[in-house]
């Protein structure tokens, strides 16, 4: 096999996994799906976070359920259930963050029992998601439980 056959090879497995990418992602938001930035805060360095995510979230009976757009696992990457979810502070993405996320998002933090993360939203997501978290079942607190 020559250099230029494996080169074709690469190129068309490169190739594959682009369009299975971004098949994934149009299926994830016609089926009601929004963009969603995502990135994990360290419980031991609070300050200290991941890089940001791009990731399509969807709303799941009582859980927010985030798909990381470059993977190809077909499972959720991070599930946040609204009956536990907790909004401890909201802000706009500083100026090391602008050029990864859309200028005009909010960026939550959020926690639930098992972890903390910072979600980034453009302001039509964001209603959508607060309108979420309040239409809580009876009985529930809802998502804006603020942190004491």
């Amino acid at each position: 096999m020559g250099n230029s056959e494996l080169v074709g090879i690469v190129l068309l497995l490169v190739f594959a996994v682009v369009a299975w990418l971004v098949v994934r992602r149009l299926r994830l938001i016609r089926s009601g799906g929004v963009d969603v930035w995502l990135r994990r805060v360290r419980a031991s360095a609070p300050e200290s976070t991941r890089w940001w995510n791009l990731g399509v979230g969807r709303y799941k009976h009582d859980d927010f359920v985030w798909f990381r757009v470059i993977s190809l696992g077909r499972r959720a990457n991070v599930v946040l259930s609204r009956l536990d979810l907790e909004i401890i502070d909201r802000r706009r993405p500083g100026p090391a963050e602008e050029h990864v996320v859309p200028g005009d998002s909010t960026v939550l933090r959020c926690r639930d029992r098992r972890r903390t993360v910072e979600l980034a939203m453009t302001p039509d997501v964001l209603t959508g998601f607060l309108s979420w978290l309040e239409a809580a079942p009876p009985g529930h607190l809802g998502g804006y439980r603020r942190a004491s």
